[in-house]
């Protein structure tokens, strides 16, 4: 990577005060994954860049990226905002940790493309109006494996078939079906509609997802399910989950 300056596309995934006046801004980029950008001054009023590092922004950047070290950035053009999901407390939510999922799967400096590409759409979908948390639980599904933690979706993973019920097993790394449900006593008893959406969700191309109806219960099995994935077989979560998981708790009481 060089220090000469680079022109690329960005997303803002999270902004920090820096001394006095200045922010630190991680942006996702197409060509270099995540990096910080120092931007000086820009907590001061009539900062020129002030539209280009608002969160969830999308822009062409011109500036210095350093492989170590903080990057600069010394213009931006083609900004796309992303007015109602900033609008919105809980696609706000879900947004923010769409793109912490992506943060803090991969080390900064590591080029994930397609990443960038998944999170510009999963932005772009849900300001459309697009289901967010099913959003999100598809980004949860497909970055497992980025975690170290790949589950076999597609069959049972002791005989392959898939015209049985099926259920999940952190024990065998995937499905089993009901003939093999005996070799895991601790399987997760997830329901056949809940199976068939996780494996719709590892494969799926948000270009293709349409609107989506899922049903409260199943909305609230999914959440536990990747909860229980996540708790069990990654071990971390980005801080932003902690949101979603109060929202949760408080429409249960509505």
């Amino acid at each position: 990577m060089q220090s000469a300056p680079e022109k690329f596309r960005g997303i803002v995934i999270s902004r920090q005060a820096y001394r006095e006046s200045d922010l630190l801004v991680k942006i996702l980029t197409d060509r270099f994954g995540t990096k910080m950008f120092m931007f000086n001054r820009a907590r001061k009023p009539g900062f020129k860049l002030a539209a280009a590092i608002l969160p969830f922004t999308s822009a062409t950047y011109e500036g210095t990226v350093r492989a170590d070290g903080l990057s600069f950035i010394r213009q931006a053009a083609d900004l796309s905002a992303h007015p109602h999901i900033s609008a919105d407390i809980e696609t706000d939510a879900y947004a923010t940790y769409i793109l912490a999922l992506i943060d803090m799967a991969y080390p900064d400096g590591e080029p994930i493309p397609q990443w960038f590409d998944f999170a510009a759409s999963a932005l772009r979908r849900i300001d459309e109006g697009v289901d967010a948390a099913i959003l999100t639980n598809i980004a949860e599904v497909q970055l497992l494996a980025a975690f170290g933690v790949a589950p076999h979706w597609e069959d049972c993973v002791v005989c392959h078939r898939t015209d049985l019920p099926l259920d999940f097993s952190e024990k065998y790394g995937g499905l089993l079906c009901r003939d093999h449900w005996e070799l895991d006593g601790r399987r997760y008893h997830a329901s056949a509609k809940a199976i068939y959406l996780l494996r719709l969700f590892a494969t799926v191309p948000l270009s293709r997802l349409g609107q989506v109806n899922v049903a409260p219960t199943t909305r609230r099995e999914l959440r536990v399910l990747l909860d229980r994935i996540y708790d069990d077989m990654v071990g971390a979560t980005p801080r932003a989950k902690r949101f979603i998981d109060q929202m949760g708790q408080w429409q249960q009481h509505l």
